[in-house]
C-alpha cells in the first residue's frame, strides 16, 4: 500500500515538473535567433528521420497514402525534407510564443493574397479562415492579430502553465479565444455576424459526435462538423492562410475556397473544405504536419491506419 502510494505521488510530482520544463525550454528556445533555431530543428529533423520514432513512422505512412504518385525515392526525399520542417516548427516555438510581437513581424518578407481577403471582408458577410498546420500558424495569428479583428477557435492543452501562456501570448495583439464547445461556438457565430475573421485549425481529428469522414488526398479522413456547419448557417467567406517558412522568415499566403464550402449539405462542405486544405498542401509539401495521425479514425470495415506491422 505504502509503495503504491510512494508511485501515484511521484507521478502526481512529475505532472507537476511538466509545466515548469515546457514553459523553460520555450525561453531559452527564445535567446536563439531565428537562423540557430532552425538549424538546431533541422538536426532534430534528420535524427528523427534515422529513427523508428512515431513522428518519422507516421510520416512515412501519411506520406505515402498521399502521394502515390511518387517513386520510392521521391517519397523518400519528401519525408527527409517533411521530418526537417517538423523540427524547425519546434525550433521556432520560443520565437512564436515569447518574443515581442514587432519582432516576431519583422520577419514576415510577403504577404501574398491580402487583396482577396480585403474583398471578402467587404461582402459584409465576415470570413472563415481555414489555418492547416502548415509553416508557423502562430505567426498566422499574430499578423492577422495586428491588422484585423480576429476570433480564433482553440482546444486548450492540458497543462495548465502551458494553457495560461499560451492564451495570453494569443490574446497579446486584441484577438480573442473562443473554446471549442457551446460557448465557443457562440462566439463564432457572433464573430462572424460583426464581419470579422474566425480562424480555425481545421485539419485535426474531431470527436465522434463532431465528425464526418471526406476525401483528404484520396484518403477518406474522420473530418470536422463544425466549420461546414458555421459556414452554411453564417454564410461566411471560407478562405484559407498559411505562413510559409522561406529564408530569414516567413512569407503569408491567403486564397479563397469554392462557394460548394457554404454548402448546406455537410458532406459535400467537408469535402470543398478538406480540398481547400489539399490545395494548400499541394503548394508546400514538405511543410504540412504529416507526423500527426490524421487518418486514425477508418470507415467501418477498414483496418487500422497506423497498426504496427
Amino acid at each position: 500500500m505504502a509503495a503504491n502510494y510512494h508511485l501515484y505521488d511521484k507521478r502526481f510530482h512529475v505532472k507537476q515538473l511538466k509545466g515548469p520544463i515546457a514553459v523553460g525550454l520555450l525561453f531559452l528556445l527564445s535567446l536563439l535567433p531565428l537562423s540557430l533555431a532552425r538549424r538546431l530543428g533541422r538536426v532534430l529533423g534528420l535524427r528523427m528521420n534515422k529513427g523508428t520514432g512515431k513522428p518519422a513512422r507516421n510520416t512515412r505512412i501519411n506520406i505515402a497514402a498521399c502521394f502515390p504518385e511518387l517513386n520510392a525515392a521521391e517519397q523518400n526525399a519528401l519525408i527527409g525534407e517533411s521530418l526537417k520542417e517538423t523540427g524547425c516548427s519546434l525550433g521556432e516555438m520560443g520565437m512564436s510564443w515569447i518574443w515581442r510581437p514587432e519582432r516576431v513581424l519583422e520577419k514576415i518578407k510577403a504577404v501574398h493574397g491580402q487583396a482577396v481577403l480585403d474583398e471578402a471582408l467587404a461582402e459584409n458577410r465576415g470570413v472563415i479562415m481555414i489555418a492547416p498546420h502548415i509553416g508557423n500558424w502562430e505567426v498566422l495569428n499574430l499578423w492577422l492579430s495586428k491588422y484585423y479583428k480576429l476570433t480564433a477557435m482553440y482546444k486548450p492543452p492540458k497543462i495548465k502553465m502551458m494553457d495560461d501562456l499560451i492564451r495570453g501570448k494569443r490574446e497579446r495583439m486584441g484577438s480573442h479565444l473562443a473554446p471549442a464547445n457551446v460557448k465557443g461556438v457562440r462566439m463564432a457565430v457572433k464573430c462572424l455576424r460583426r464581419n470579422e475573421i474566425l480562424g480555425i485549425l481545421p485539419d485535426q481529428e474531431p470527436e465522434v459526435s463532431g465528425g464526418i469522414f471526406a476525401p483528404f488526398m484520396g484518403v477518406q479522413a474522420f473530418t470536422m462538423k463544425l466549420l461546414p456547419q458555421l459556414a452554411a448557417q453564417t454564410g461566411g467567406v471560407v478562405m484559407s492562410g498559411y505562413a510559409k517558412r522561406v529564408e530569414g522568415g516567413f512569407e503569408i499566403f491567403f486564397h479563397r475556397a469554392e462557394d460548394s464550402a457554404n454548402s448546406k449539405d455537410l458532406h459535400e462542405a467537408a469535402a470543398a473544405m478538406n480540398q481547400e486544405i489539399e490545395h494548400c498542401v499541394r503548394q508546400v509539401p514538405e511543410q504540412y504536419q504529416w507526423e500527426y495521425r490524421r487518418f486514425s479514425r477508418r470507415p467501418e470495415g477498414e483496418t487500422s491506419f497506423y497498426k504496427q506491422k
